[in-house]
């Protein structure tokens, strides 16, 4: 058996997060024996039957990386400084140690950047170019290793092949899923805009909505404060940590309003109609590359019911079909082949 170290922001509750884990966990070859990096190695462990290690034992850590033959970045923004240039830092010292160490290391389903500094630029740079492969998820990430001379493949997020698990039916008719985090962007000028206008669309046509806190740690508020500003027998708020139940879950919606990334893919992946709120290059790269409906948070509409029209439209128009992300998302999971 090949142990490999899986590095990623798992275990924190964010379900895009661990909806990348599930996948790649189900895409890894059978000789493989994965030890999954973890900020809740119980949770973790228990969730998919794992050997795990904790991301903040760096003895432990240590240890992990020398009986390991192979490393890999597990998907997602891992390597970007806007948000913090402290996770970066994390995630491209592991990938140094790992490289010192002679594991094998791969760069897999990544979106590269945003990058300001320029240490952690040429860092990632010399990483990447010592790496076996190099996957991406987006056209922008594409474009920065293209500019830099990097050997790549670029594929749909592997999100989009994750498995769902089946999940009991909502009560009346089929829901539209609302998924919102905060955002600096949110701002509450923006926020009470986009109460008035769901609000008023239940009002105005009886839809039924579904509030499904991603990162409950830092959506439940969010939704907590919309579903009482909503009329109650047409609002549900649900929550669940496995990323395949939520999966599950956009099976039996009727479409999505979403903010975060994989709230998007998972209901896309499914046949769902969907309109986005990006507040991140990422979410842009998704209306960009599949001609999803939406808008840039910092675009809203002044007028609430300019903003109803847009959701009547795209919820009233035939189901898109994303079959051509299904198929270029098996990219990543070829890649994996190669350890």
């Amino acid at each position: 058996m090949t142990q490999v170290f899986l590095c990623g922001y798992y275990g924190y509750g964010n379900a895009g997060d661990e909806a990348l884990l599930a996948t790649l966990l189900e895409q890894l070859p059978r000789h493989v024996s994965p030890v999954v990096l973890s900020g809740n190695p119980a949770v973790t462990s228990a969730l998919y039957g794992v050997a795990t290690c904790d991301r903040r034992d760096w003895g432990q850590v240590l240890r992990t990386l020398r009986q390991s033959q192979a490393f890999i970045w597990g998907g997602g923004s891992l390597i970007q400084d806007v948000t913090s240039w402290r996770s970066p830092l994390y995630y491209l010292g592991l990938m140094t140690l790992a490289q010192q160490l002679g594991c094998c290391t791969l760069a897999w389903a990544q979106g590269i950047g945003p990058l300001q500094s320029p240490l952690y630029r040429w860092w990632t740079r010399a990483l990447l170019r010592r790496c076996l492969a190099v996957t991406v998820r987006d056209s922008g990430s594409a474009a920065l290793l293209r500019q830099w001379g990097i050997s790549y493949q670029q594929g749909a997020d592997p999100v989009w092949l994750m498995s769902a698990r089946p999940v009991l039916p909502p009560k009346n008719k089929a829901p539209i899923a609302v998924c919102l985090r905060p955002h600096r962007h949110l701002t509450g000028e923006r926020w009470q805009l986009l109460k008035t206008a769901l609000r008023q669309w239940q009002e105005d046509t009886g839809v039924d909505l579904l509030l499904l806190p991603f990162q409950p740690q830092q959506d439940l508020p969010l939704a907590q404060d919309l579903y009482a500003t909503l009329i109650p027998e047409q609002t549900q708020l649900l929550s669940c940590e496995d990323p395949r139940q939520m999966k599950g879950i956009f099976t039996t919606t009727a479409g999505a309003i979403a903010m975060r990334l994989h709230a998007l893919i998972m209901a896309a992946s499914g046949g769902c109609r969907c309109f986005a709120l990006s507040y991140d290059p990422k979410v842009s790269y998704l209306m960009a590359d599949t001609g999803m409906a939406g808008v840039e948070l910092k675009a809203l509409p002044a007028d609430p019911r300019a903003l109803i029209r847009q959701w009547q439209d795209t919820f009233s128009a035939p189901a898109p079909s994303y079959q051509a992300y299904l198929q270029s998302a098996a990219v990543h999971k070829a890649v994996l082949n190669l350890l």
